[in-house]
């Protein structure tokens, strides 16, 4: 799906390189790894999403007459230059982790190996992609957590930063764990439940607040779910919501779901009172849903409280991703293949030494706990690497080089995540649909330790090198601190 042609979605710098690349006849095979170093809001680990729209992008990067009229028009570019990109298609590989899977810092989630004008040109619209939908899935996985079961809602699109943050936004969402977006587009698009009840100008539409309950029951008896908060939560929003479904029960009407929403006030408080009010007027399964800039940490105070809400709508903060609006991810080059079409390790130096790249063609294995199931670490190797479950493996930290474990044999069960996704320019994947995506997601979180999945000082996964990448690594490290 495509909501507009996005081969221009690309800095500047990305073209301007590539028109050097060509006027320098450099082309060679590169690799880069688009990945990322920082959990995002604190997290434990992240959730992968967005590899569909990037599949998309690939299939659909051409250069028409359009877009060359334009490049013309900068005058930075010249007229071989854009004949080649007049003929331009993708022939590269691209390698990546399913969406869903959760992921941690410094594994690529992508890797492009593609001559190198290739590689650079996707650079931006691939980290577009990734890091927004990869931040919304991560942090709707946040709120989905602390709801501890309930229900979650995506409500966000008015507060979205423009059309397609609310789209692929929502997508993302319903992968991190919501079971439903108020996003009637994203619901048309990616098959998607869409839910919704009504607004507080409904109420005030009508000459009083029963008559509007009463003629939304009639419209919608199978999803009543009535706003109770318009005018006076207590005194008049629940007793009208109880009057109209007990007027439903006594007309034969079956209460199949029902119930009301509260959207200002404090929630914790209004919901207990509004629920010994349902009950004792015999409506014990009526539904309490709760709205009013929610987010994780007040959804998790407000479960505390023993507020009797079992659906959240939550709408800004999960959608904008309030607490922290970026992913981070970055894409880096890795290697270059000689003449000999061997793969040559590079790596990008930095005074902060989490900024310092790992180098080579790699995948990435994750090590599995047999007996529980759950992630015992992340191991980024070379990609001609394999690891026999049967036999020790010693894993430890890249940095903190004294903290080892060894796995013994049997005791765990390995897994590459990377899949291929291009092989020379075509594809070969097929995505899930995005309800396929979430069930997978919901798997992929329960392999996880609760004290890597906790909102607050999670405990954060191993992710070491294999012993191969290490020695090549510090071998760099040694080589450029030599100056050679």
């Amino acid at each position: 799906m495509s909501t507009m042609k996005l081969t221009l979605l690309t800095d500047l710098y990305e073209l301007t390189m590539m028109q050097g690349y060509f006027k320098n006849h450099t082309n060679e095979t590169v690799i880069f790894d688009a990945f990322y170093r920082k959990n995002p809001s604190g997290n434990g680990f992240a959730i992968a999403a967005g590899l569909d729209q990037v599949i998309d992008y690939i299939k659909n990067l051409t250069f028409d007459k359009d877009d060359i009229v334009y490049l013309r028009s900068l005058k930075l570019f010249d007229e071989d230059f854009l004949d080649y990109l007049s003929n331009f298609h993708f022939s590269g590989d691209i390698y990546a982790i399913p969406e869903g899977t959760v992921v941690f810092p410094r594994e690529p989630l992508v890797k492009v190996i593609a001559p190198i004008m290739e590689a650079q040109l996707v650079e931006t619209a691939i980290l577009n992609i990734i890091n927004h939908q990869s931040l919304i899935a991560t942090k709707c996985a946040r709120v989905v957590y602390a709801a501890k079961g309930d229900g979650i809602m995506e409500f966000g699109l008015r507060r979205a930063q423009g059309p397609d943050a609310g789209i692929y936004g929502a997508r993302a969402a319903m992968i991190g764990g919501c079971i439903g977006t108020s996003n009637v587009l994203t619901g048309q698009l990616f098959d998607v439940p869409v839910k919704g009840t009504h607004a507080h100008s409904w109420i005030m539409s009508f000459p009083d607040e029963y008559t509007a309950f009463k003629k939304y029951s009639e419209l919608y008896p199978d999803a009543c779910i009535l706003l109770v908060d318009t005018y006076d939560t207590l005194k008049s929003g629940v007793p009208n919501a109880i009057r109209v479904f007990t007027e439903m029960r006594e007309a034969g009407i079956p209460l199949t779901f029902y119930g009301i929403r509260l959207d200002s006030g404090d929630l914790a408080y209004m919901s207990k009172k509004a629920r010994k009010m349902l009950d004792e007027a015999g409506f014990p399964d009526a539904v309490i849903s709760a709205s009013s800039d929610l987010d994780e940490y007040l959804i998790n105070s407000l479960k505390d409280q023993g507020a009797t809400i079992t659906s959240w709508g939550v709408g800004t903060n999960m959608i904008t991703s309030s607490d922290c609006p970026a992913f981070g991810g970055v894409y880096k080059l890795a290697a270059v293949q000689d003449e000999n079409g061997e793969f040559i390790p590079k790596i990008k130096l930095s005074e902060n030494s989490e900024k310092i790249t790992n180098p080579g063609n790699k995948t990435v294995f994750r090590l599995y706990d047999n007996e529980t199931g759950k992630i015992r670490a992340d191991l980024i190797a070379l990609a001609d690497e394999s690891y026999d479950a049967d036999k020790d493996l010693l894993i430890f930290d890249s940095i903190e080089t004294w903290k080892k474990t060894t796995l013994k044999g049997g005791t765990y069960h390995v897994r590459e995540l990377l899949v291929p996704v291009f092989l020379k320019g075509e594809c070969v994947y097929t995505s899930p649909s995005v309800m396929e995506i979430r069930d997978y997601c919901k798997k992929e979180q329960e392999t996880l330790w609760d004290e890597t999945r906790r909102l607050t000082n999670p405990h954060q996964v191993y992710v070491d090198l294999s012993d191969k990448l290490f020695r090549i690594k510090t071998g760099l490290l040694d080589q450029m601190s030599q100056g050679k």
